[in-house]
């Protein structure tokens, strides 16, 4: 495989790394700009919100950049927002931080997902996607645990300006790796939107909002629930994230495969479990091993449906996938914002740590619902498709992220899916 890919990786885990953890961190962060763990759940939102707003227009605008300047210029952008993060003198100046990191995230998968796939002869494409997207998952399992060790230690403030050093690294690797890319043709705004008129696909973006979003419910406000709740030692949540980091690589991988061959069933199955397993939590939480337990199950029902949500969008817009794939990455990142301000509320009314999971299983629940009415108006439609059928074969990461197997359109830009 080319080293570019390797750049790539490293742009990947990098943004899979501030992404997430946050969430180790927010009691640190709190503590020293003196607000509320809700309060401080914010840079959550603000970040999925950053990601909602500059997918769809970074990917816009990426039609009309070479697409290796635009991978440098958004991992200056992402470089620029973690290192304002980790000096801000306020919690103000750091929400500002974290909305300009995020703003290159989703635009960051799409443009190096297409480039990936153009370093290589057309039947390792989907290895080479896969090869980027891997650096996402181990930010998962490596990253973010070891960034909340970091911050905890030597203060959240090296964590971030750490991740800003990975950022100079990619971009350094992207300048000198990457070759030299044909301009991309102009996006067709008319033909994009149209993909929007179809009800199945404002149906897969909801389930993605709400699905995936109650998965956030409980990583943002993990760390106050393990050390004030179950009772662990701030030095074990490094540990316990590294649990649910394994489980969300699971949970991606199974869906990763499955989606392609079974993908209503399994969104069925994991739309399901994931509300069960948030439901359960609350009861978990009082027993140490069984919330070792939970915290990985809940990653892996979670992460399982981000293939079969992102293949279910790509499914329906097999003619014009860029727009409609870079907003469903966007509703990945809207479902967390929700999640985490619903999740602040319920805090701040006083009700506790343990009922933003409750939260959480009502909103996995309602993607469930949703998913039951797709399919039941597939059925009666004959499995017709507005936006055209998926060629046989190809191939492309599911969702933000997405591991080897996982499917949809293949092509220039139909590949433009990740977060």
């Amino acid at each position: 495989m080319p080293l570019a890919l390797l750049a790539l990786a490293i742009g990947a885990f990098g943004i899979g790394t501030t992404e997430f953890v946050t969430s180790g961190l927010l009691p640190e962060v709190a503590e020293e700009f003196g607000v509320s763990v809700p309060t401080a759940g914010y840079l959550t939102t603000g970040y999925a919100l950053g990601v909602v707003v500059g997918a769809p227009i970074l990917a816009i605008v990426g039609s009309r950049v070479s697409r290796k300047k635009m991978l440098i210029s958004l991992m200056g952008l992402f470089t620029a927002g973690n290192a304002l993060s980790a000096v801000a003198p306020v919690f103000g100046v750091m929400l500002a931080g974290r909305i300009v990191a995020s703003l290159a995230h989703g635009a960051f998968f799409g443009i190096g997902a297409i480039v990936a796939a153009g370093l290589v002869a057309p039947q390792k494409k989907a290895a080479a996607i896969s090869m980027m997207f891997t650096g996402l998952t181990v930010s998962n399992i490596v990253g973010v645990p070891f960034g909340t060790m970091l911050g905890q230690g030597a203060g959240w403030r090296v964590t971030f300006g750490v991740i800003a050093g990975l950022g100079l690294v990619a971009m350094l690797g992207i300048a000198t790796l990457v070759p030299r890319l044909p301009m991309p043709e102009r996006t067709r705004i008319g033909g994009e939107m149209a993909a929007f008129r179809n009800p199945q696909v404002l149906l897969a973006m909801a389930m993605t909002v709400l699905g995936f979003g109650g998965v956030f419910t409980l990583s943002t406000y993990m760390a106050p629930i393990l050390t004030d709740v179950v009772g662990y030692a701030p030095s074990s949540v490094t540990w316990l994230l590294v649990l649910f980091g394994v489980g969300m690589f699971a949970g991606n991988l199974v869906g990763g495969r499955l989606a392609d061959r079974a993908l209503m069933p399994l969104l069925f199955t994991g739309l399901a479990g994931l509300t069960a397993a948030l439901a359960l939590m609350p009861l978990a939480t009082h027993s140490k091993v069984a919330t070792a337990v939970a915290i990985p199950v809940i990653g892996a029902f979670g992460f399982a449906t981000v293939p079969p949500l992102q293949k279910r969008v790509l499914d329906q817009t097999a003619d014009a996938p860029t727009l409609a794939s870079a907003v469903n990455i966007g509703a990945f990142n809207l479902g967390n914002a929700i999640a985490a301000w619903l999740g602040g509320l319920v805090i701040s009314a006083g009700l506790g740590y343990r009922v933003p999971n409750l939260v959480g299983a009502g909103m996995a629940a309602g993607a469930l619902v949703l998913a039951m009415v797709s399919a039941g108006l597939e059925r009666r439609t004959g499995g017709a498709s507005r936006g055209g059928r998926v060629p046989a074969g190809s191939s492309v990461p599911a969702g933000s992220s997405a591991p080897a197997g996982s499917s949809a359109p293949e092509g220039q830009d139909a590949v433009a899916a990740g977060r």
